[in-house]
C-alpha cells in the first residue's frame, strides 16, 4: 500500500503523505520509491501545472528518516550512497517540471524539512505544534538529504549554522521571519492556500525563485569571503568550547556547509554525502541512536501492565510553595493543568505564586508563548493556606521540607479532605517512600515523584514505587509526568532511589580527591573533559552543600563506609558555606549568584590545608566515572531498576551523564565487563572498599554477557 495518495483538480495535484500503520510520516526506501513513482506520473501529465505536498497525519508533517534503516548500513560508503539517493530525490523535487508547495502543519523535522527546502514554496500552519528543525546532530549525524546546502541558501549562513549545530526547533512565526517558510496561515485554510500558490507558481503568477530575506548585518557578513570566514571561525570556536571535541558531527556539519560556499554546488552535495556516511559509523552516533531508541521505547512503557488504564489528570494540588513546588506548579500550568497551591502562610503562598509567574514570564519574554497564553496559564494557579479546594483533587504532590515528621503530618491532614482514591505523591530526594507511606490510611495510593531542579529545565522524573503501590497509581503518575513533558523512569523504592544512589559515590570520590589535596578546578575540568555538563564540585555548590550533606548522610546510613561522605564536605558545610544560594561555597559568587573563580580560602578547611596538587586527569576521570558505573550495575543487581535502559536514560537526563557515552550501563558494554572488573580491582587495591566490583559485573565478566543486544535494535 502506497504512503502517497494523489488528487488532481484544476491543474494542481495534492499529494497526501500518510504512511500506513505509523503514527508519523518518515522516509524509508519504500517511501522514496513511492515519491519517484509520483514524480514520474506528474512529469508525464501535462495537465498538472503545480503540486502540493501535505500530510495526512494530525500535528505532524514529516518526522524525518526511518532510523531503522540506519541500522542496515554496512559501511560508511553504503551510508554515503543512501545520502546520495536522498539528494537525487530532492533534486527532482526542486528541479522537476512541476513546482511543489510544502503545506506544513505540525512537526517538520530532518528529511521532512529537507524536502520542504527543495520545494518552490513553503507554507506553515499557525499552530503551536508546527516546529521545523534539522535535529541530525542529536543522533551524531549531519543532514544527509541536502540540508547543509539548501538551508544556508534559504535563511542565510548564521541562521542555518545555528539550526544545524543545535538541532533546535523553530516555531512557525520565527520560521516566517527568517524566510524558512514563505507564508503562515491558519491550519484550517492551509490546503486551500497551498493549492492556490501551486497554481500561481505553475502559471508564472508567482516566481519560482525568489530573493532570500536578509538583514543588513547578515548581508554584510555573509556576502563576502572575509565575512563568511569570520562566521565560520566563530562557529567553530563556539562549537569546540561547548562540545569539548566530543561530537564529531558538529565539525563535520561545519565542513559540509563550508563546502557549499567554497566550491561548486555539486561539490557541496558530494561532501555532505561523504561526511554523512562517515558520521553514521562513529561510536558517538551509535550511542546517540541507542538513546533515541531507548527514549522512544520508554514513551510506550506505562510502568505497569498494558491493560492498566491511567486516570486523566486535569487538576492537581501542591503542598509547599518553595522552589520545587513552584517549579512543579509552573510546568503543570504550561500544560493546561489547574493547580491549587498550599502553604502555611500567606507570605509563602504569595512568594510561590510570584515564582510561578517568573517561570511563565520567561517563556513570554522569549516569545515561546503569546501574552494571552501567558495570562491563561497564570490564571490556572491559585493559592491557599488551608485545604479549601482540595476535596476534588485527584493527585496531590507534596513538596515540603525533607523531614519525615513534616511529611507525615501533611499526609494525615491531606487525607482528611482528599476524595477517595486520590493519589498522594511525595517529591523527595532522600526519604524512602515506604517510610512516608507508613503514615497513610492506604499505602497503595502513595507514590514518589522525584523532580529535578530546576523543574522547568530538567527533563527527568523518577517515579518511585513500593511493593504496596497500586498499579493504577503507577500508570496515572507516569502518564501525568509525560503530560508535563518529562522523561519518566519507574524505579523501586530504596535509599537514594536510582539517580541519587549513583550520584553519591561519584560526589564522594570527588570529595576524597579534595581530601587528598587535588585542586578544585582540576577535578571539575577533568569531568568536563569527560563529558559532564558541570564538574562535581560545581554541582555541589549548585545543589547546595546543606542538601548534599543531608543526602550524603542518608546514603552513609544505608550503605556504611562505602558511601561515607568526605571529610572536606563536612568541614566546608560546618563552616556555614551553602554554595551558590549562600553566595559562598567552593567557588565565589556575586550578588546575583553568578559563579566566579575558586574561593582560595576554602582550602584552609580541608585536611591538607593550603597544600595543593594538580592531580592526574585520567585518574580523576576513571575514579569518578567507574564509581558511578559500578553503582549503576548494583542498582540492576538489586532490582531497583526494571531495565538497564531506564538506568542509562536516568543518568543522561537526570545528572547529565555524557550522552555520547550512552549511559553508565552502556559504558559496561563498551569497555567490556571483564576489562571493567580488572580496572575496578586495580582501583580497589589502591583505595580499599570503594571500588569492589558488583557481583553482577563479575558474573557478566565470567559469562561474557552484555546488558544490550550486540546486533539489531539496541533495545
Amino acid at each position: 500500500m502506497s504512503a502517497l495518495s494523489v488528487a488532481i483538480a484544476d491543474g494542481v495535484a495534492v499529494v497526501t503523505f500518510d504512511l500506513p500503520g505509523e503514527p508519523v510520516n518518515k522516509f524509508s526506501k519504500a517511501v522514496i520509491a513511492d515519491f519517484v513513482a509520483v514524480f514520474d506520473r506528474l512529469e508525464r501529465d501535462s495537465s498538472v501545472v503545480g503540486a502540493v505536498l501535505i500530510s495526512g497525519k494530525p500535528d505532524t508533517f514529516i518526522a524525518g528518516a526511518d532510523i531503522d534503516q540506519f541500522l542496515e548500513f554496512t559501511s560508511a560508503a553504503d551510508a554515503a550512497a543512501q545520502s546520495a539517493e536522498g539528494h537525487r530525490l530532492m533534486d527532482r523535487l526542486e528541479h522537476g517540471r512541476v513546482p511543489w508547495v510544502a503545506a506544513i502543519n505540525g512537526a517538520c523535522l530532518g528529511g521532512g524539512l529537507e524536502a520542504s527546502l527543495a520545494c518552490a514554496y513553503r507554507i506553515a500552519g499557525d499552530s503551536p505544534k508546527t516546529m521545523l528543525a534539522l535535529p541530525e546532530v542529536q543522533l551524531g549525524l549531519i543532514p544527509g538529504a541536502g540540508g547543509t546546502q539548501r538551508l544556508p541558501r534559504t535563511v542565510g549562513l548564521q541562521v542555518a549554522l545555528d539550526m544545524i549545530l543545535t538541532g533546535k526547533n523553530v516555531r512557525a512565526r520565527k520560521a516566517l521571519q527568517s524566510g524558512l517558510v514563505d507564508e503562515m496561515v491558519h491550519p484550517s485554510i492551509l490546503r486551500e492556500v497551498a493549492v492556490r500558490r501551486a497554481r500561481e507558481l505553475g502559471t508564472g503568477a508567482l516566481a519560482r525563485t525568489r530573493e532570500r530575506k536578509s538583514d543588513a548585518k547578515g548581508a554584510l557578513l555573509e556576502n563576502n569571503p572575509v565575512g563568511r570566514a569570520v562566521v565560520f571561525r566563530q562557529a567553530r570556536e563556539m562549537t569546540l568550547k561547548k562540545s569539548r571535541g566530543h561530537y564529531p558531527a558538529l565539525l563535520a556539519a561545519l565542513e559540509a556547509v563550508g563546502a557549499g560556499f567554497h566550491g561548486s554546488v555539486a561539490d557541496g552535495f558530494a561532501v555532505e554525502a561523504r561526511l554523512f556516511g562517515e558520521m553514521a559509523f562513529t561510536a558517538v552516533s551509535k550511542q546517540l541512536i541507542f538513546l533515541f531508541y531507548a527514549t522512544t521505547a520508554l514513551k510506550k512503557d506505562a510502568g505497569v501492565a498494558a491493560d492498566v488504564v491511567p486516570a486523566k489528570i486535569g487538576r492537581i494540588g501542591i503542598l509547599g510553595t518553595g522552589f520545587m513546588g513552584a517549579g512543579i506548579a509552573a510546568v503543570s500550568a504550561m500544560q493546561g493543568v489547574s493547580v491549587r497551591f498550599k502553604d502555611t502562610t500567606h507570605a509563602a503562598v504569595g512568594k510561590g505564586l510570584l515564582a510561578v509567574r517568573d517561570v511563565l514570564k520567561d517563556r513570554l519574554s522569549k516569545k515561546q508563548v503569546t501574552r494571552q497564553q501567558f495570562e491563561d496559564q497564570l490564571s490556572l494557579v491559585s493559592g491557599t493556606v488551608d485545604y479549601t479546594g482540595f476535596s476534588n483533587i485527584p493527585l496531590l504532590i507534596e513538596a515540603v521540607f525533607e523531614d519525615l515528621a513534616v511529611k507525615h503530618a501533611v499526609l494525615r491532614q491531606a487525607e482528611e479532605v482528599l476524595p477517595p482514591g486520590a493519589i498522594f505523591a511525595t517529591n523527595t530526594s532522600t526519604i524512602p517512600i515506604h517510610k512516608v507511606a507508613a503514615a497513610s490510611r492506604d499505602a497503595s495510593r502513595v507514590v514518589g515523584m522525584h523532580f529535578f531542579s530546576p523543574v522547568h529545565k530538567m527533563p527527568l522524573l523518577e517515579v518511585i514505587v513500593t511493593p504496596q503501590t497500586a498499579p493504577d497509581v503507577v500508570a496515572t503518575t507516569v502518564a501525568f509526568g509525560r503530560k508535563l513533558g518529562k522523561t519518566v523512569i519507574v524505579v523501586n523504592d530504596a535509599p537514594g532511589f536510582y539517580v541519587n544512589r549513583i550520584l553519591a559515590p561519584y560526589i564522594n570520590e570527588a570529595g576524597t580527591l579534595l581530601d587528598e589535596g587535588v585542586r578544585i578546578e582540576a577535578i571539575d575540568t577533568a569531568m568536563l573533559d569527560y563529558g559532564f555538563p558541570v564538574g562535581p564540585v560545581t554541582l555541589l555548590d549548585e545543589v547546595g552543600l546543606d542538601v548534599a550533606g543531608k543526602s550524603g548522610g542518608v546514603m552513609a546510613a544505608a550503605f556504611g563506609d562505602r558511601l561515607q561522605p568526605s571529610a572536606t564536605l563536612g568541614k566546608v558545610l560546618a563552616a556555614g558555606r551553602l554554595g551558590r544560594k549562600g553566595k559562598r561555597g567552593f567557588y565565589l559568587y556575586d550578588e546575583k549568584g553568578k559563579k566566579g573563580g575558586v574561593d582560595e580560602s576554602v582550602y584552609a578547611l580541608m585536611p591538607t590545608g593550603t597544600t595543593r596538587v594538580a592531580g592526574n586527569t585520567a585518574e580523576i576521570q576513571e575514579r569518578l566515572s567507574l564509581a558511578m558505573v559500578n553503582e549503576a550495575v548494583r542498582c540492576v543487581e538489586e532490582g531497583i531498576l526494571r531495565a538497564p535502559r531506564d538506568g542509562d536514560i536516568g543518568a543522561v537526563f537526570g545528572i547529565g551523564f555524557p550522552p555520547f557515552r550512552g549511559g553508565p550501563l552502556r559504558v559496561v558494554d563498551t569497555i567490556g565487563a571483564a576489562e571493567l572488573v580488572r580496572r575496578l580491582e586495580a582501583l580497589n587495591a589502591k583505595h580499599p572498599g570503594r571500588f569492589e566490583p558488583a557481583k553482577l559485573l563479575r558474573d557478566m565478566a565470567q559469562s561474557n554477557k552484555t546488558f544490550y543486544p550486540t546486533t539489531g535494535k539496541p533495545v
